[in-house]
């Protein structure tokens, strides 16, 4: 398989070295340096994977589109377009699949974050509800993309949250005690490659779940494996339909 790498930063990276290892080929490496014809180069690769920035991503979907390339994006932060991505791929006969994290562990972990939320719909004991999500400091938007989809399960799920407020790192998490509010809070320590925890808090206990990443590795692997599935095919896709979920 010929992939383009948009976007080869540390993910990019973190993905090609998997890639070499299952003897694909990486025919096109666009970075900030690039100064080559991104159209051009695009139409040697058999699927594009797609990690760079907000402002960048949907200029270079759209371009993965007009070459006629299935592309795979991992880019966060610029999903007010997305309505407008998933129009233009039906409309051109495209393939495009989107996750906000391509962990395996990740998107299990989204499955029992909806369970659980489910489940506390019943129980208003549990008025403190919040997410605390970390990431490494070159890490642009915040809240993630991967925190933000937790949100909008739970929120989904449990009436009595009307609001998602955004907090930083700054801002202490035990100072948070509206009922209708799930809070999200965000840090940037380090090199962090993404910690989630969802909790529940009562005045007798608390529930939690957390996520921990210790490498890129899981993301890479995940967007790679996306790649391969979705060459050949046509439409919008995520994770949900790559791991029967």
């Amino acid at each position: 398989m010929k992939i383009a790498l948009i976007g080869y930063g540390k993910m990019g990276k973190a993905i090609e070295e998997i890639a070499l290892q299952k003897n694909h080929e990486v025919v096109l490496k666009v970075d900030e340096h690039f100064a080559g014809d991104i159209l051009s180069e695009l139409k040697k690769a058999d699927v594009a994977i797609e990690f760079t920035s907000p402002d960048a991503a949907f200029g270079n979907i759209m371009k993965c589109f007009e070459a006629t390339v299935p592309v795979v994006c991992g880019t966060t932060g610029w999903l007010d377009k997305m309505d407008e991505v998933v129009r233009t791929c039906k409309e051109k006969n495209q393939a495009f699949f989107y996750s906000s994290n391509y962990s395996i562990g990740v998107n299990i972990f989204f499955e029992l974050n909806k369970n659980l939320a489910g489940m506390m719909n019943g129980h208003q004991q549990y008025d403190e509800v919040f997410i605390h999500e970390v990431h490494h400091v070159h890490k642009l938007d915040a809240p993630s993309g991967t925190a933000i989809t937790l949100a909008d399960q739970i929120m989904e799920r449990i009436q009595r949250l009307k609001t998602r407020r955004n907090y930083s790192a700054q801002e202490k998490i035990s100072t948070v005690k509206r009922e209708d509010e799930l809070a999200v809070f965000s840090s940037r320590e380090g090199e962090v490659p993404g910690t989630h925890i969802v909790k529940y808090i009562s005045g007798d206990d608390e529930i939690e779940i957390i996520h921990k990443a210790f490498n890129r590795r899981g993301f890479a692997s995940g967007a790679l494996l996306a790649a391969e599935w979705i060459v050949g095919k046509k439409g919008v896709y995520g994770m949900k339909d790559l791991l029967n979920l």
